[in-house]
């Protein structure tokens, strides 16, 4: 079957059983695995290789842990240490000791049951953080329990990976671990550190944003083949190459970039393993599947509860983050097939475990919404728990950190109030950069580019760029899809300032109004009169000149009312002035 063709029916799969199940209240990861079951061999046959399909939507997981590199700075990883490294590490050696355990009494191998227990141990990072996420439940303590877990996760399946793909190569390729090929790594990773910002800065100085996006999408596969290239996992090339950038001011537009692909490719990773899926075995052995599922969600369940109550979870909080960790991850079919290319495992045995992990992925949203129903009644009576604050979080985003964003950012920081900037020049960034401000390359007319940099818990946006068009973009698409988020802009002109109200902006002020004001206050007394009746002049024009914006506001898309308006407005001012003039004291002589 022609390529497009392929494309096609994937795409219209997707298009049409994701959005279904979204209406259905499930998942869409669980979307995308019914979509693959349809078209793939146990359903319509329309696919007929779905192991081809798999190995090129691995892209999507090596984007993935790209996107997860890129999420560990020292910071984050600092401030969630005990998360991240206690209850996540404990978590995965438990949960693997148990499983593991169990497959040894039933007579598995010692590296049969090792994989297993381990692949089994893992969680789905892309359907818990989306599971968490259309619930807003991230910044809960089990949210923040469960994301600290999967980071851990994340981590410790690199490894794993890298050490399978050994074990598949076989002795006689053993030289692709040769200590020339890991030199090389090591060197270049090292120049990388160094040369990969002053690249990026020079790519995004064209102010091209394809070119940035090529060069995002370069560094995922370059990173990922190089590691291929020594005999090691590809997924382990992107994960450093995300961390060597996760510092630097280009990580939110790195991230903006690469996650539409991600998230294509995941979605065809997920329909791959749906096609995978070998329903016959739920038929001609629905029992024991149905009760493997049930034992690998209340193992790890049982697991997960003590755990989180020693790392001082409320009971509930723990009970509710151990439900939405019960499931096997992706990560699990990425390490059986590496487990079944080096001859740990036999088909039959691989194949159980998927369907198991693709069942209890199915079950998860269920099994979370009645735990939910359950536990809730109880919350009143629960302690708070207080998890670290997760220092990527800010409560003020500025878009445009030139002279009027630089100016408020220094208030919020003499405040202690912290903030993410954005600004679109990267040689501005990088200058700003050097003084301690939290200052990123992006473009904060796409949507996504604010969501990276957290619009939709952020209490301000000040939107103070220069190009008017795209101000007032901003503020329309932020005011229609965030309402709560206060809007404070920095207009150009007058006209500006009217476009900027109509989109919904909460304050605006023309930037050189309080300046010109202020001046013209100041040459009032060098011209002799008193600093009342210079600062009462300038109070009437600034009170006068916002009746006039209310007024004409109301008429702006009325070209003639608006023109009578502004007539009306200047005779107003003149009567003003001829008013105070009558009682004004004698113009000050010149000096002699």
């Amino acid at each position: 079957m022609p390529f497009l063709a392929e494309a096609l029916i994937f795409l219209g799969a997707a298009l049409v059983v994701v959005p279904l199940c979204k209406r259905m209240g499930l998942s869409s990861v669980l979307g995308y695995l019914t979509a693959g079951v349809l078209i793939g061999p146990a359903g319509l046959s329309l696919i007929g290789d779905p192991a081809e399909v798999l190995h090129f939507a691995e892209l999507g997981v090596v984007m993935l842990l790209f996107v997860i590199g890129l999420e560990l700075h020292p910071r984050r990883l600092w401030v969630m240490r005990q998360l991240v490294f206690g209850l996540g590490t404990l978590q995965v050696a438990a949960s693997a000791l148990v499983i593991g355990g169990a497959l040894l009494l039933a007579g598995f191998t010692f590296g049969a049951a090792g994989l297993i227990g381990f692949s089994l141990a893992l969680s789905s990072t892309a359907f818990v953080l989306q599971l968490l996420g259309e619930q807003k439940k991230l910044p809960s303590p089990h949210g923040r329990a469960a994301f600290g877990t999967l980071l851990l996760q994340d981590l410790a399946v690199i490894p794993a990976i890298a050490a399978l793909n050994l074990l598949a190569s076989g002795s006689d390729d053993a030289a692709g671990l040769n200590p020339l090929h890991l030199g090389a790594i090591v060197v270049g990773a090292v120049l990388a550190r160094f040369l990969l910002r002053p690249l990026l800065g020079f790519i995004a100085g064209t102010g091209i944003h394809e070119l940035f996006t090529a060069a995002a999408l370069a560094l995922v596969v370059g990173a990922a083949l190089a590691m291929a290239g020594a005999g090691l996992s590809m997924g382990l090339g992107a994960f450093i190459a995300g961390m060597m950038v996760a510092d630097s001011e280009y990580r939110q537009q790195l991230e903006t970039d690469i996650n539409p692909f991600k998230g294509l490719l995941l979605g065809l990773f997920f329909m791959a393993v749906g096609m995978s899926v070998n329903l016959q075995l739920v038929t001609t052995q629905p029992l024991l599947i149905i009760g493997l599922v049930l034992a690998l969600m209340a193992a790890k369940t049982a697991v997960m509860i003590p755990l989180g109550l020693w790392y001082g979870l409320p009971a509930r909080e723990a009970a509710r983050a151990a439900l939405v960790l019960s499931q096997g991850g992706e990560f699990a079919f990425v390490l059986l097939a590496a487990g079944l290319a080096a001859g740990l495992l036999d088909g039959a045995v691989a194949d159980i475990a998927v369907v198991v992990v693709t069942l209890s992925m199915v079950l998860t949203p269920l099994v979370v919404a009645l735990g939910d129903r359950f536990l809730a009644r109880g919350d009143r009576d629960e302690r708070p728990f207080d998890t670290p604050a997760d220092d990527d979080h800010r409560t003020v985003i500025i878009a445009g950190f030139g002279r009027v964003g630089q100016i408020i950012g220094r208030v919020l920081t003499m405040q202690r109030i912290p903030f993410t900037a954005l600004d679109a020049n990267p040689g501005h960034v990088d200058f700003v950069r050097r003084f301690g401000n939290e200052t990123y390359f992006g473009d904060a007319t796409r949507l996504d580019v604010l969501r990276a940099a957290g619009i939709a818990g952020a209490r301000a946006l000040v939107v103070a760029i220069s190009n008017p068009e795209a101000a007032v973009q901003i503020v329309r698409q932020v005011k229609t899809l965030y309402p709560h988020v206060r809007v404070l802009a920095r207009a150009r002109t007058r006209h500006h300032n009217l476009e900027l109200r109509e989109a919904g902006a909460d304050y605006v002020l023309r930037d050189t109004l309080l300046s010109s004001l202020e001046l013209a206050r100041d040459l009032l007394t060098e011209l002799g009169h008193t600093p009342a009746r210079a600062r009462d002049a300038v109070t009437r024009f600034r009170e006068h000149d916002a009746r006039t914006l209310e007024r004409q506001a109301a008429v702006f898309h009325d070209e003639e009312a608006f023109r009578q308006t502004t007539l009306s407005a200047t005779e107003e001012l003149k009567q003003l002035f001829e008013a105070d003039a009558d009682v004004a004291p004698p113009a000050p002589s010149e000096p002699r």
